[in-house]
């Protein structure tokens, strides 16, 4: 058997499950490409299914390019950041790519690789370095993450107000949402030198937010794990996650967080 004709032959099953697992059509190609020169000058005669190692293979460098990925996301002054502002509220085809971006690598390529390729968990433990119990369980919570239970209307509504409002720069908008209390906390790395990484109160948290109207125009509300929660996009990827806390008097929490 040769592996260059099995490889070609498998090429198309190859490159979908890596732009399902990594999100970009150009990321699946050289996931492909890295599998292929991992693969050349493998003892085929030592492998029973040829397709199905070359899939775990595929997964294994989806993996590590995911995890990479992880470390290595500028965020600086020069990003160009996405306008939603057109997309439509809601739309779950549009949502998936963004909620698989806050799932953790590991759960990325269990959900891919169970849920849409119906891959055993045997095999998917192989693929990420692990157990099939714990493969079976980071497939399970992806999968509760993104098509678990809605977010509760209200809720889901305070979030799509916020969020309006942080577009406009609409302090009148944002005091309506945000309790007198609210406490809004944020990674060191995604303000500049000089902005407190904690504000406390409807007031100071509003005139904060009005500084960052660009970086909301790349917002969208999408909910996951049974809440809603703010993704800011740059190039298609969610590069932060703002997740709310909700209570007496609107938002009581604004936790703001690098998606690396």
């Amino acid at each position: 058997m040769q592996l260059t004709a099995v490889f070609e032959e498998n090429r198309g099953h190859l490159t979908a499950v890596a732009r399902r697992i990594l999100g970009s059509v150009h990321d699946a190609e050289d996931a492909v490409q890295q599998s292929w020169l991992k693969a050349a000058g493998a003892d085929l005669g030592s492998i029973d299914n040829v397709p199905g190692w070359l899939t775990t293979l595929v997964a294994r460098v989806c993996l590590d390019m995911l995890r990479q990925r992880r470390f290595h996301v500028p965020l600086d002054e020069s990003i160009s950041w996405d306008d939603r502002r057109d997309d439509v509220a809601g739309d779950v085809a549009s949502a998936l790519p963004l909620l698989m971006d806050l799932l953790s690598p590991g759960q990325r390529v269990a959900f891919v690789l169970h849920d849409v390729f119906g891959f055993p968990f045997a095999d998917i433990a192989a693929a990420i370095g692990t157990t099939p119990a714990a493969a079976k369980q980071l497939a399970s919570r992806a999968r509760r993450a993104v098509r678990g239970a809605p977010a509760g209307p209200a809720d889901r509504a305070l979030a799509e107000a916020f969020l309006a409002a942080s577009r406009d720069g609409d302090i009148p908008g944002l005091l309506q949402v945000l309790a007198p209390g609210v406490v809004r906390r944020v990674d060191t790395i995604l303000v500049p030198s000089g902005v407190r990484t904690e504000v406390r109160g409807a007031g100071e948290v509003a005139e904060e937010t009005r500084s960052f109207t660009e970086r909301a125009r790349a917002g969208a509300v999408v909910e996951f794990d049974g809440a809603p929660v703010i993704v800011l996009t740059a190039e298609g990827r969610v590069r932060i996650r703002i997740r709310l806390t909700f209570g007496v008097g609107g938002i009581t929490g604004i936790d703001i967080r690098a998606v690396r």
